[in-house]
């Protein structure tokens, strides 16, 4: 009786829950687009364009289900929902700023003004009590996670084959190893906060970063100075690797690979390979979808690892339950997300329609990540952070990990997808 509650009164489960109705409601034509920020110059503009009414109806309709997830895990309905549409209100200006299109041409991401409004609000103004039980970072980046899941289609994989899954697989766990290790055993950083930051690095920046944090128990702190430099980071990639890519002289399938499997970022990928071309960017697109096909099972074995060798209990080896206790159940409506569109719904509906209904969903996930992202600055104390960098050496494995997965991608990108290994793709 106890295990059938916790699936109505688990965050994790109510992750789940949340995101494959969102799913179901975009698939079943009930929600058939998201309202979109304007681009604008001009306060002029945004008052013209702004979506009133549709905004309205999001912020009701992602306000009412999180409501039903805070009232069944908490008891805390009536107070989340006095402050969510303060929440609502705040990543609603995210977005504003991102699309001011002087702001944009230096390609700052929503995720990254979210974060900064959020950091900027909690550290000079403090958060007020009445505030608090609307910040929510772990319901609305897990929900947001589940569907990403409807986005990873496996069928788009088959453009480029088992080649790049040599590029976005097979870097991935040399860099995550490799981290985990300089940082735990070298560094000396809490093992939590290095596989953490790891995950961001070698796997899909802030939803690996996430989907580690939640199967290694990482504290807020951690994960916030993880989202941080992992957020800042991309921005700086975004602009330069391009650059080095035309120095370089790459070819633009090589160069594709090498910016999916090292950017953090699938927008921030998207955008990067498109300043070298449609071939660079569909290459980008397709490696950065193969490594994310990858959170669940990288938030799986390290959940398996850590309650087999980082924290056991009592010293002794756990039993499949404290193992399924620990594993993130978010993780599993991810999975079941792609195999269901992937499997299901593109056979059945084709991949243009399914295509289609993704522009919604992807609107929706896009909402909840910014929700996600204000609320890990809002919970975030500059102090804290201060005393998390512990010296700098979080930064220091940062860039000693991403420069080894530069490195590392590239090489693999180039044995690949240069004709020296296999023959040569045209996309």
């Amino acid at each position: 009786m106890r295990s059938w509650k916790k699936l109505v009164t688990l965050e994790d489960w109510w992750a789940v829950w949340i995101g494959l109705l969102v799913l179901g409601a975009v698939f079943l034509g009930v929600v058939s687009a998201v309202p979109r920020i304007p681009k604008w110059s001009t306060l002029a503009e945004v008052a013209a364009a702004l979506p009133g009414v549709p905004l309205l109806l999001l912020m009701i309709g992602l306000g009412g289900l999180s409501v039903l997830a805070v009232g069944a895990i908490q008891r805390q309905a009536g107070r989340f929902a006095a402050g969510f549409p303060v929440l609502f209100c705040l990543a609603l200006l995210s977005f504003l700023v991102a699309g001011n299109r002087g702001l944009a041409a230096y390609g700052l991401s929503y995720a990254l003004w979210a974060l900064l409004v959020g950091l900027a609000w909690s550290n000079l103004l403090g958060v007020p009590s009445w505030l608090k039980p609307a910040v929510r970072s772990e319901l609305f980046i897990k929900t947001g996670l589940v569907i990403l899941g409807a986005e990873i289609i496996f069928g788009n994989i088959l453009t480029l084959g088992r080649y790049g899954v040599i590029v976005a697989w097979g870097v991935t766990p040399i860099v995550l190893v490799s981290m985990f290790w300089f940082g735990y055993r070298r560094l000396k950083l809490a093992p939590s906060f290095t596989i953490t930051i790891a995950a961001a690095t070698s796997v899909c920046g802030v939803s690996a970063a996430i989907a580690a944090a939640g199967a290694s128990k990482a504290k807020k702190e951690e994960l916030t100075l993880a989202v941080a430099m992992t957020l800042i980071f991309t921005v700086l990639m975004m602009v330069v690797m391009p650059l080095v890519c035309r120095w370089l002289d790459l070819d633009r399938i090589v160069a594709g690979a090498w910016l999916g499997g090292t950017i953090d970022s699938t927008g921030a990928v998207v955008a990067a390979g498109q300043m070298l071309g449609d071939q660079s960017m569909q290459a980008a697109a397709v490696i950065k979808m193969i490594q994310n096909a990858s959170i669940g099972l990288v938030a799986l074995l390290i959940a398996l690892y850590w309650v087999t060798r980082v924290e056991p209990t009592e010293g002794r080896r756990p039993g499949a339950i404290e193992i399924w206790n620990r594993f993130p159940k978010f993780v599993l409506g991810f999975i079941a997300a792609s195999c269901v569109v992937s499997l299901v719904l593109v056979p059945l509906l084709g991949a243009e329609a399914v295509g289609q209904s993704l522009q919604a969903s992807k609107g929706i996930r896009n909402w909840l990540f910014c929700l996600a992202f204000l609320c890990i600055g809002l919970e975030s104390d500059f102090r804290a952070l201060a005393r998390q960098m512990a010296g700098g050496r979080p930064l220091l494995l940062y860039w000693s990990g991403q420069t080894l997965n530069i490195a590392l991608t590239l090489l693999a990108a180039w044995l690949v997808f240069s004709g020296i290994l296999f023959p040569k793709i045209d996309l």
